[in-house]
């Protein structure tokens, strides 16, 4: 009979899990097939007794041992939405290399020299069904890169769906007032970003080796992945890392799935943010939608979770400092730097490098480069502003409107100030190779910007480096170091450089203003700024970050395998519960046992929620709950009290009627013995 019994029990749990109900509901709606199911390569290391089959990607019950094991020693598993690869069709072959500007693959620098990392993520190009499985081993082997393949109908519905149409703006504070403006929230959309973080997970799920690995998850794409991972292995150790900003508490309430999101992210051990803001708003969010409160202890930011403890971090990211020499060295063997000197010989430059993005402020700057024309016309055919604007990742909000706006505003300040052998908006819509970026770097007298809301930005902290100068080189560069900067306070690295002139871009006067301070600033002044901001900027690099955080992440993580934990709950409401060892769940028999031999007892009682339902309309008790009370009062060992948070009048009428009974009203503040 136990064995019929767990026979059954095990088939639907199978049958429970192949539904969409492991795909945590979904929310809602059925899901077309998003393909078959890729073959399996990867050989998976099992540290727990159990049948294979138990291990189907499609459980949805946990995995993982209580002791940690030794087979194999630590990895870091980095899942990010793009592989740190850049991929090229040759000769009907493909041909792969390392970005060696992605972030992902520069953070390596900070991990321990002996761990292995292995990367999760998708491919910027797409790559046929028959040649997925030898483009995979290819990665695997070559540059240790698990790839996940989307159907082009996925990716759209996830990426320029609800990725950079609903969560972009939000988290951008853009709110989709009208239909026109902005996307407003699509079911669909929602479902086709949770099957996709479903994909990543059995991705992951391929290479993992729960009790060893730590997994790092980068960015607004993957929100919802710690979820998934967190069901299937309690005791995983797990971070997150959001690259962008996260919005206000008001703004953050609209979206519709606020609280699904939230809850998700708490699956993670340790949550990272770029700056205090940020995080300030993250843990609002969690005390006005879930409850929680945090804590500070020893200056590290927690939130209790049902017995866990999810770290907060707070930790901006860096640049790498050998990937900007090194471009920096091939630039100047090219002679970019003395070409554009030539090129603005007699001018002074002032830069801006930004995405075409809506959030990015580039019209802005323009309108306040032209208020400084006008205010101050000693920099009339002295000052120029070169603008490169980076292609738009995605199909982004309003791309085109924008780009007609700049456009017509380069024409019209052109115009009005330029002259033969003068134009005061030097405007770069072509691609620009990074040498020839570096090489505008040295000749900027300022770089500018004036982005309405931004993530990070490391813009500034790469023109800083280039600043500098290349150590041991013998170019023009090498006198006295001086920069300036002139940067939005809405942006990430804002706090970071003090020496910046802040600004606020939505006032095109005062920023305006700002542009002619740093252009006259005397050379002393801008050399002490320059000194401050490359201290930070040098000793704070890509490599400081990742260590920071895996540093943060072993600590939260050092007492996974000495608590006892249980998975609870369907959908999102996915939560682990982790109880100290020695817990020991209370036995009625036990109470009851130790109720009947005790002389004197102490009994308190909550009201609201215990002795009258939370949800009742007659707030009043019932004469069922009097007579219990009179009952219990009766015996001379109890001492009853009712707990409550209600006013003493209330309290005070409604139990009148029962002897010997105390009320602490008012949250204890106001305690009375009922006669």
């Amino acid at each position: 009979l136990s064995n019929l019994c767990c026979h059954h029990w095990r088939t639907a749990r199978k049958m429970i899990s192949r539904s969409y109900t492991n795909l945590l509901d979904l929310a809602s709606g059925n899901f077309p097939v998003m393909g078959r199911e890729p073959r399996r390569r990867l050989p998976r290391v099992m540290t727990v007794p159990g049948n294979v089959s138990e291990f189907d990607d499609d459980q949805a019950y946990s995995v993982s041992s209580d002791n940690p094991s030794s087979v194999s020693s630590d990895r870091m598993i980095i899942v990010a939405n793009r592989l740190p690869l850049k991929a090229e069709r040759r000769n009907g072959s493909w041909s792969f290399t390392w970005d060696q500007d992605a972030l992902y693959l520069q953070l390596k620098d900070g991990l321990p020299e002996d761990m292995e990392v292995l990367y999760v993520g998708s491919l910027s190009v797409d790559v046929e069904s028959y040649e997925q499985d030898d483009v995979a081993q290819i990665l695997l082997d070559k540059f240790k890169c698990v790839p996940t393949f989307l159907p082009p109908d996925l990716q759209s519905k996830f990426y320029d769906g609800f990725c950079k149409r609903q969560l972009w703006p939000l988290f951008h504070y853009m709110l989709p007032f009208t239909a026109d403006h902005g996307t407003r929230f699509d079911r669909s959309l929602w479902e086709a970003y949770v099957a996709t973080n479903k994909l990543f997970f059995q991705k992951v799920i391929e290479v993992i080796n729960p009790d060893d690995d730590y997994v790092w998850i980068h960015d607004y794409h993957l929100m919802v992945l710690p979820t998934f991972l967190r069901r299937r292995f309690n005791r995983i150790r797990m971070g997150f890392f959001l690259h962008s900003p996260f919005p206000s508490s008001e703004i953050y309430r609209s979206l519709p799935v606020r609280e699904e999101i939230l809850k998700a992210l708490l699956n993670s051990d340790l949550i990272g943010f770029h700056t205090f803001d940020y995080a300030r708003h993250f843990l609002t969010c969690c005390s006005r939608m879930l409850g929680l409160e945090y804590q500070s202890k020893r200056g590290y930011i927690g939130l209790e979770y049902y017995g866990r403890t999810v770290g907060i971090k707070i930790m901006p990211v860096g640049i790498n400092m050998g990937r900007i020499q090194s471009v920096m060295r091939y630039s100047e063997e090219e002679g970019k730097v003395m070409e554009l000197r030539k090129r603005y010989e007699g001018k002074t430059v002032l830069l801006g490098i930004d995405d075409m993005d809506i959030f990015k402020g580039i019209n802005l700057k323009l309108l306040a480069m032209e208020q400084m024309l006008n205010q101050h016309s000693n920099w009339r055919g002295r000052a120029v502003l070169v603008q490169i604007v980076n292609p738009a990742r995605g199909k982004g909000i309003d791309i085109d409107e924008i780009r007609g706006e700049i456009e017509g505003s380069c024409k019209r300040i052109n115009e009005e100030f330029g002259k033969p052998g003068y134009q005061p908006i030097v405007y770069i819509d072509t691609p620009v190779s990074v040498n020839e970026i570096i090489a505008y770097y040295h000749i900027a007298e300022c770089v500018v910007v004036t982005a309405v809301r931004d993530g990070m930005n490391l813009t500034p902290y790469e023109y800083i480096v280039c600043r500098q100068g290349l150590l041991g080189s013998e170019s023009d560069f090498n006198g006295p170091k001086k920069s300036m900067l002139v940067a939005s306070e809405f942006i990430g690295c804002s706090p970071s450089l003090s020496g910046a002139i802040r600004v606020n871009p939505w006032n095109v006067e005062a920023t305006g203003e700002a542009l002619n301070e740093a252009l006259s600033m005397r050379d002393p002044e801008k050399q002490l700024r320059h000194e401050k901001h490359f201290r930070y900027v040098s000793t704070h690099d890509v490599a400081f970050w990742s260590r920071s955080f895996l540093q943060d992440l072993e600590r939260i993580c050092v007492d996974h395998f000495k608590k006892r934990c249980w998975g609870m709950g369907i959908s999102f409401g996915f939560r682990v519960v982790a109880l100290d060892p020695n817990f020991r769940k209370l036995s009625i028999p036990c109470i009851v046992s130790d109720y009947k031999r005790a002389k004197s007892r102490a009994i308190l009682l909550d009201y609201d929620g215990t002795l009258m339902p939370q949800n009742s309309i007659n707030k009043a008790p019932s004469q069922e709950v009097l007579k219990f009370l009179n009952e219990l009062c009766e015996d001379k060992k109890n001492s009853i009290f009712i707990v409550s948070g209600r006013g003493r009048e209330s309290l005070g009428n409604w139990f009148s009627p029962c002897e010997n009974i105390g009320i602490a009203a008012e949250h204890g503040y106001f305690l009375k013995m009922l006669k």
